[in-house]
């Protein structure tokens, strides 16, 4: 269970003892410590960045309201305000407290607005990391576009864009490749080496120093011995692997379980 680090700020040395009292009995609270007027609990809130504060209203120094918009204080914790006066609950629920306890206040009304507290706070976190994982899915996303999807290829004078997804397998002939597709093969200058550095990662299988291949279009790998092996296309061409790729195939291999 994770903890909430909790702060208690009150000018009464009576009402601190309190509050840190009844939280000791609450298994997911950490209490930070205490202060005793405003200053205490601006340098407090800045240095350790609780969760929760319980904050008393009227201090000697400053207010509550005037240490939740002090421009130090760039991202503020959940507020419990604890006061002996009423006509503060309405300003206290405009600075989004998650809840307001009237002096004097018995230990189920406490319950209930620590319960509450929680609450907001797990959903917070809950949406926190939430939207965290949407970011990182979205930075992989973004970096997958960046990858080459498309290879651009001039043919009788015209540009043509041909998806990865549909090409089989690339075949190095000198400077140039050969692009194959189940329908037709395309030329194009390009070092194997080059390329297989801009496509998407675990797409292609290098199978040998002349070969890339899509690994959607492989249909099964017959192991040939010394180190070598049949690669069977889905349309039962048959690509022969070098001994300088067998890492490669055993990746491959233990990756789809075989």
């Amino acid at each position: 269970m994770k903890k909430i680090r909790t702060l208690i700020v009150d000018d009464e040395p009576l009402a601190r003892a309190r509050i840190a009292r009844l939280l000791s009995t609450y298994p997911f609270i950490h209490i930070l410590g205490e202060c005793k007027n405003g200053k205490e609990a601006l340098q407090s809130i800045k240095n350790f960045q609780p969760d929760l504060v319980f904050l008393d209203i009227q201090m000697p120094d400053f207010n509550g309201f005037d240490l939740l918009s002090h421009p130090d204080l760039q991202q503020l914790p959940f507020i419990i305000f604890v006061t002996a006066y009423n006509q503060y609950a309405l300003k206290a629920f405009d600075v989004k407290a998650v809840d307001y306890l009237l002096k004097p206040y018995d230990n189920e009304r406490f319950e209930q607005a620590l319960l509450h507290a929680q609450e907001q706070i797990n959903q917070k976190e809950e949406a926190a990391l939430h939207q965290k994982m949407v970011q990182l899915l979205d930075q992989h996303r973004k970096q997958q576009e960046e990858k080459l999807f498309y290879i651009e290829i001039r043919e009788k004078g015209r540009n043509i864009s041909v998806c990865t997804t549909d090409i089989s397998y690339f075949e190095a002939d000198g400077n140039y490749l050969v692009v194959h597709t189940p329908e037709k093969k395309h030329l194009i200058r390009q070092t194997l080496q080059a390329l297989s550095e801009e496509l998407p990662s675990g797409q292609f299988l290098r199978i040998h120093r002349s070969l890339l291949v899509n690994a959607n279009f492989i249909a099964d790998v017959i192991y040939e011995g010394n180190n070598q092996y049949t690669i069977v296309l889905n349309s039962g061409l048959r690509l022969a692997s070098s001994r300088s790729f067998r890492d490669e195939i055993h990746r491959y291999l233990d990756e789809k379980g075989n």
